[in-house]
C-alpha cells in the first residue's frame, strides 16, 4: 500500500443495527477492528472520526424546539459515546487506541485534542479516534473529518458509506439506473449538488487538495480493498 496515514470517517448510523434494535452493533465494530488491525500491521497510521446519528439526530431535535447550537452540542456528546465504545471494542483486538475530544471532558473519559499529541500517538502505532467534531456548533462531522485530515496531513480521507459503492449521479437505492462515478472532481460534486458530504466539507477538501475515497463500508475487507485499489469505489480529486 502506498499510504502512510489514513483518516477513516464513519457515520453514526453505520454503527447501529435497527433490526436488532442496537444503537451499536458490536459484531459489526468487531469486524471493523479486524480490518483495522490488518492495516496497522502494514505500518499504516489510522485516525477515525465517527458521527453520532445512531444516538442523536440534531435535525429532529430542532423541529421539536431545541436550538440548533444546543442540539449540536448534544450530538458532540453522542460522538464521544461512540468513540469510547469503539475504543473498547478495538482494544479487544489487541489494538492500542486513544480517544481525543474537541470539547473539554474529564481526563478519565478522553484527552483534549492537541495536534502534537495526536501525531505522537500515530507515530507510536496507536489508533486515534477523534470525538466531538470541531467542538463548535453548525459544523458536521464531515467537516470535522476534512479539517482533521488537513491538519494531520493524512494521505487520504476514507469515507465509508452504508450500502453505497461510492458516488452516483442519483440515489442508487431509489434509481436502479443511477450512474456510478469511478472518479470525479470536487467542483463537479458542488456543481451537481451530489449528496456526498456537506458543501463546506467538500469545499475544504478541494481547497486543501485532499484525496477522498468513497466506498461501501459494509463490504467484506472493504477498507483494505479500497486502499489497494480493488473493488468498486469512487476517487475524488481536486
Amino acid at each position: 500500500m502506498k499510504y502512510r496515514r489514513v483518516l477513516l470517517k464513519l457515520s453514526g448510523e453505520w454503527l447501529a443495527n435497527r433490526d436488532k434494535k442496537l444503537s451499536i452493533d458490536y459484531d459489526l465494530v468487531t469486524k471493523l477492528g479486524k480490518q483495522i488491525k490488518k492495516i496497522i500491521d502494514k505500518k499504516i497510521q489510522v485516525v477515525i472520526v465517527i458521527g453520532g446519528g445512531n444516538l442523536w439526530r440534531g435535525s429532529s431535535a430542532e423541529k421539536n424546539g431545541i436550538p440548533r447550537s444546543k442540539a449540536d452540542y448534544i450530538g458532540m456528546l453522542a460522538t464521544l459515546m461512540n468513540a469510547l465504545a469503539m475504543q473498547s471494542i478495538l482494544e479487544l483486538q489487541g489494538l492500542k487506541v486513544r480517544v481525543l475530544s474537541s470539547i473539554g471532558v474529564d481526563s478519565k473519559i478522553a484527552e483534549p485534542f492537541i495536534l502534537e499529541k495526536a501525531n505522537k500517538y500515530l507515530e507510536q502505532g496507536k489508533i486515534v479516534i477523534m470525538a466531538a467534531g470541531t467542538g463548535r456548533p453548525y459544523f458536521t462531522t464531515d467537516t470535522a473529518a476534512t479539517l482533521l485530515a488537513s491538519e494531520i496531513k493524512s494521505d487520504v480521507l476514507l469515507l465509508g458509506k452504508n450500502n453505497v459503492y461510492g458516488i452516483y449521479d442519483s440515489d442508487p437505492n431509489l434509481n436502479p439506473n443511477a450512474k456510478h462515478f469511478k472518479e470525479i472532481t470536487y467542483d463537479k460534486i458542488l456543481e451537481k449538488q451530489l449528496q456526498v458530504m456537506d458543501s463546506t466539507a467538500v469545499a475544504m477538501a478541494r481547497d486543501n487538495n485532499i484525496k477522498l475515497l468513497v466506498f461501501n463500508i459494509g463490504e467484506e475487507n472493504s477498507i483494505i480493498n479500497t486502499l489497494e485499489g480493488k473493488g468498486i469505489f469512487t476517487i475524488v480529486k481536486k
